[in-house]
């Protein structure tokens, strides 16, 4: 993949310590480009951004470029799409907020500005309770809405089966890390990862020379956020990352939701708290979602008879006839398909156990 050469620049810009988005802004609406940016003097760069603390000098200026210079040989080697932040393909939603990184790192093929996006965090001790809810609620999000991308940040618990419930209802996911594309956090969760890179994608803030430390795991709570129409906790304690999280949701005026438990569960006591503080509304289903982001449940369910493909030439034509009739006497069937009645009668019964087809009294037959 090759790369401009203001990519260089760009990249350059985020590896001076105590560089900003407003800082950036700042010196891009004055000089221009990133390139011009690092042909002016330290001591002219801090005089445009009325800065009394020393940021800018010519060494530290030297030293980011030649700090760039080697990060673009890693992500043309690794095809990671760099994304400054005036880029089209930078995240829209997370542009809106104050803190936005001024660079991401990004692997995958996902639309990081599809019309809708939720996170989905929780806790690391995920229960039963909270990881049935999240196999659910993707079962039915992803039946009305298949364009929906879901946030999270691949970590134990309700982020990895937020990530795995997505992929196996065929929503792209992504996975804000908290690290370079060089490694991966947890590696257990490595495979899920490569998964994700055809079916949604990988995003980053750090480039590949920056060290992991725990600050990042907290920073990368406001991309979660941020790149978000709403955040969804599913199962907390009382302290935690996730409810830092819906706190910079609730600060980006963004919808925050959490699922109730029981109040004698340890990880349901944070969202029973946002909750109770009218800090998140209630949900117990994909519908009080979908209602409150005023997002348009499709009138007709998708047809189940896709959710069989393995349909034989008999149950197909059966399937058919009761699209096209809306209901049918096992007579009719059996005259209207040319077949004996004993092989309708089978071919019923066996559309039944797979619940595309429901009995009714009188021998008739309707679809489920």
């Amino acid at each position: 993949m090759a790369l401009c050469e203001e990519t260089i620049y760009q990249i350059a810009l985020t590896r001076i310590k105590g560089m900003n988005l407003l800082l950036a802004k700042t010196l891009l609406d004055t000089i221009g480009s990133a390139s011009e940016i690092f042909k002016e003097k330290g001591q002219n760069l801090q005089n445009i951004c009325k800065l009394q603390t020393p940021v800018f000098s010519d060494e530290s200026i030297k030293t980011a470029l030649e700090t760039a210079k080697s990060e673009i040989d890693f992500i043309e080697k690794n095809h990671i799409i760099p994304l400054f932040f005036s880029d089209s393909e930078y995240p829209a939603r997370l542009n809106e907020c104050i803190d936005a990184p001024i660079l991401l790192y990004y692997r995958g093929t996902a639309n990081l500005n599809s019309s809708k996006i939720i996170s989905i965090v929780g806790t690391r001790h995920a229960t039963n309770y909270g990881r049935d809810f999240c196999k659910t609620l993707l079962q039915e999000l992803s039946r009305w809405f298949p364009d929906l991308i879901i946030v999270s940040g691949l970590a134990y618990g309700i982020d990895i089966c937020a990530h795995r419930e997505a992929l196996n209802n065929k929503l792209q996911t992504i996975g804000i890390l908290a690290h370079g594309m060089n490694t991966l956090y947890p590696a257990t969760h490595r495979k899920t990862a490569a998964e994700m890179l055809s079916c949604g994608g990988l995003l980053t803030e750090y480039s590949s020379q920056h060290p992991t430390h725990k600050g990042n795991f907290v920073a990368r709570n406001r991309i979660v956020a941020g790149m978000s129409d709403a955040t969804l906790i599913i199962e907390s304690a009382e302290k935690g990352g996730s409810l830092i999280t819906a706190g910079i949701a609730e600060s980006y005026h963004r919808d925050v939701f959490a699922l109730p438990g029981n109040i004698q569960n340890e990880y349901s006591k944070g969202c029973n708290q946002l909750i109770r503080n009218n800090r998140a509304a209630l949900v117990t289903s994909a519908r009080d979602i979908a209602d409150a982001m005023c997002w348009d449940i499709p009138d007709k369910e998708p047809k189940q008879i896709s959710l069989f493909p393995e349909l034989n030439e008999t149950e197909t034509l059966l399937m058919e006839i009761l699209e096209e009739k809306g209901e049918c006497h096992i007579n009719q069937l059996t005259i209207i398909g040319n077949l004996p009645a004993s092989q309708v009668l089978a071919t019923l019964l066996e559309l039944e156990f797979k619940g595309l087809v429901r009995p009714y009294p009188g021998g008739l037959y309707r679809k489920s």
